[in-house]
């Protein structure tokens, strides 16, 4: 059993996290709504809805209509002056988004009570209609419907409230199912006696204040109210009835004919946001005052609510906006008439969970069976599969499939599965260790073998002359010539990074390869493209190498060249002028080159001119008194010299920065190239 949970540790380990992950995910709490609901929003976001005219008309009561009528609440004969005039269009249905608790202050009543007036000495005052009576007569003659709204503690303004609409259900009670509410608010009795429909303009609390759904029916005190978008569809379409479909688990389906909506087991309903329309709102003030085109409300639903700022109407919604609350009400009828609803029901969610379970295993298993480069690429593309299909059923089914915790439950598993494939590395790369210290022996051998991989060149010193000087026991530099024709010779000057018997090893590979491609005879840029991606391949981390690589046509003069990341070539002619030539490629072995064209060579004429490359060695070399030699150095050598030849130039450096010091700073490593005299010279026996 050890052996077997040893072996099998990680695996153990990541099944405990996805169950701990799903069963998050089933008890739902609070912060993994709030993830879900990152995608949810996103939705709407990318896909957002808009529309240049709507079936709903917002009476705004705004800044300009509190500077008219003065602080809220207004007298009800406002609002009935206001009723009055939208009747004369015949609009489908008027709903107040506001509530008319208390009597009218400036009803004749309430001002015998405020003065207290004697009731016999204000007889004619008491003839007059009060405001709620000539509002209610106004409600009357609507098609009107009444805010409601849940409490868990009673109001004064309390009576035996009903609902005005009839529900009929079909396969079970709703109200087992429905969000319940102890009381609920509204207005006076005698104004909801007169109107067509009680509405609830409850919501339902979020963690983060956004308004995403709401119930499409609730239950105060035992009673069943539809929402204020639904009820206002009802009587606008002068039914009296709302159908409710139940199943096994909750309510299915709701209908205002000739509108059927589908719902959560709860009867909520996720609602479709468009882009707030300007033109859908008009000022009370306006209203009141006749200013607005004939037949402006024909046919519409009528929303009265607020959006002055200190009415405190406003919410936030998943657009990223915040709007008045009425506007909330005003897409839920929209979402009923268009049928654009959004729908999030438990089969979707069952869906998700058994998706994203079966794809986070999968990608944990597969990053640990293959190379961590392609367990990216599964990671991404199961990403992208989850996003595709959330993206499609929002698209064509408006159903909210959510992305968010899926996607955060793939990324702990593909972090996971990377950090157990880390210790399994770390594991091989300390048995790797482990074995390159029993080699260490072997390995000192190989850098004796790599002093012997600089050529002899001795027959070449006329027009090429080469020299390296190691800083310690093994080079890190190198350089090589190589006889391709009678007339053509390749060359190479090459310093590896960092020091010791791993820049050695890189610098014997390097060679190997630069020699076995020269004697191919390929062009230059085909063996640089094969030495490149032979280093890449060699794995040697963190090592490069900066190279000048050359073909010369001692006959012609042409010199063809190549600069990778090395120190600038100088070139300088029989007047001792000077030239440098940088770099204009990066360091060879560490990207790989997938075509040959990613090679950049330069060609010159080498006739009346020396070629002169080196490493860093010579450039930061220090001489007597402490000083580098740099490259100014350089030039200050050759301006002394009488006699300019290739093995002058080399040694003459060489003996300005070789001067006896205990150790050298860098290795030194130098190359010249002058065609005045191409005589081979004999070998000496």
């Amino acid at each position: 059993m050890k052996t077997f949970v040893k072996k099998n540790t990680n695996y153990i380990a990541y099944l405990v996290i996805l169950i701990l992950l799903v069963s998050l995910k089933i008890n739902n709490p609070s912060f993994v709504k709030s993830i879900s609901y990152l995608s949810f929003d996103l939705y709407q976001k990318i896909f957002t809805l808009n529309k240049n005219d709507s079936d709903v008309i917002i009476i705004d009561i705004d800044e300009k209509s509190l500077g008219k009528f003065g602080q809220f609440p207004w007298s009800r004969s406002v609002f009935a002056s206001i009723l009055e005039k939208v009747n004369k269009d015949q609009p489908k249905a008027v709903g107040f988004d506001i509530f008319f608790t208390e009597k009218d202050k400036q009803s004749p009543d309430e001002i015998i009570k405020s003065y207290n007036l004697i009731p016999t000495d204000v007889t004619e005052l008491q003839k007059i209609k009060g405001h709620d009576e000539i509002f209610g007569e106004q409600l009357k003659k609507t098609k009107s419907v009444t805010a409601v709204l849940g409490s868990p503690v009673p109001s004064h303004s309390n009576y035996d409230r009903k609902a005005k609409a009839r529900f009929l259900s079909k396969g079970g009670d709703p109200k087992e199912f429905t969000y319940s509410y102890t009381y609920s608010i509204g207005s006076l009795e005698q104004l909801e006696n007169n109107v067509k429909g009680l509405g609830s303009i409850s919501f339902l609390d979020q963690t983060d204040g956004i308004i995403r759904s709401l119930p499409l029916i609730v239950k105060f005190n035992n009673e069943i109210y539809p929402t204020m978008g639904l009820e206002m569809v009802r009587v606008g379409n002068n039914q009296k009835n709302i159908y409710i479909e139940m199943s096994d688990i909750g309510l299915n389906r709701i209908s205002a004919r000739p509108y059927k909506i589908s719902s959560d087991p709860n009867g909520i309903i996720w609602i479709r946001y468009k882009n707030p329309i300007k033109s859908q709102y008009i000022s009370a003030s306006s209203v009141f005052e006749g200013k607005f085109p004939d037949n402006f409300f024909k046919d519409k639903y009528v929303l009265i609510g607020a959006s002055a700022q200190g009415l405190f109407d406003l919410v936030k919604i998943p657009l990223g906006l915040t709007v008045p609350g009425v506007e909330v009400h005003a897409n839920v009828i929209e979402n009923i008439i268009d049928q654009s609803f959004l729908i999030r029901n438990p089969n979707t969610y069952v869906f998700e969970l058994l998706f994203v379970f079966i794809v986070s295993v999968l990608t944990f298993l597969i990053s640990q069976k293959i190379k961590p480069k392609y367990s990216l690429s599964i990671f991404f593309s199961s990403l992208i599969v989850v996003i595709i299909i959330g993206f499609s059923m929002f698209l064509f089914r408006s159903e909210l499939v959510d992305i968010s915790y899926p996607i955060f439950m793939l990324t702990i598993t593909f972090l996971t599965g990377l950090y157990f494939r880390f210790i399994e590395e770390n594991k091989i790369a300390l048995s790797n260790l482990q074995k390159e210290a029993k080699l260490l022996k072997e390995r000192e051998l190989a850098a004796g073998v790599q002093k012997s991989l600089f050529p002899d060149i001795s027959k070449f010193e006329n027009f090429i002359f080469a020299k390296n000087v190691p800083a310690r026991d093994v080079s890190g530099d190198y350089f090589d010539v190589v006889r391709s024709t009678p007339e053509e010779y390749f060359f190479t000057l090459a310093d590896v990074s960092g020091k010791g018997v791993k820049a050695g090893m890189y610098m014997a590979k390097a060679s190997s390869i630069f020699r076995t491609l020269t004697n191919l005879k390929f062009p230059l840029e085909k063996i640089v493209y094969g030495v490149n991606n032979e280093l890449v391949e060699a794995k040697f981390k963190g090592m490069f190498v900066t190279a000048v690589f050359g073909k010369i046509n001692i006959k012609t003069g042409e010199l063809i060249f190549i600069n990778a990341g090395h120190e600038s070539i100088l070139l300088f002619d029989e007047n001792k002028n000077y030239e440098y030539i940088k770099s204009d490629m990066p360091p060879i072995g560490i990207v790989k080159y997938f075509t040959e064209t990613m090679v950049k060579s330069n060609t010159i004429n080498l006739k009346d001119k020396t070629f002169v490359v080196y490493t860093d060695g010579v450039t930061e070399g220090y001489l007597k008194n402490g000083a580098e030699l740099g490259a100014e150095g350089v030039q200050d050598i050759i301006n002394k010299m009488t006699d300019i030849t290739p093995k002058t130039i080399v040694e003459g450096i060489e003996k300005q920065l070789n001067w006896g010091a205990e150790k050298l700073r860098d290795d030194i490593t130098c190359m010249a190239i002058n065609i005045k005299n191409t005589e081979l010279l004999k070998k000496n026996k």
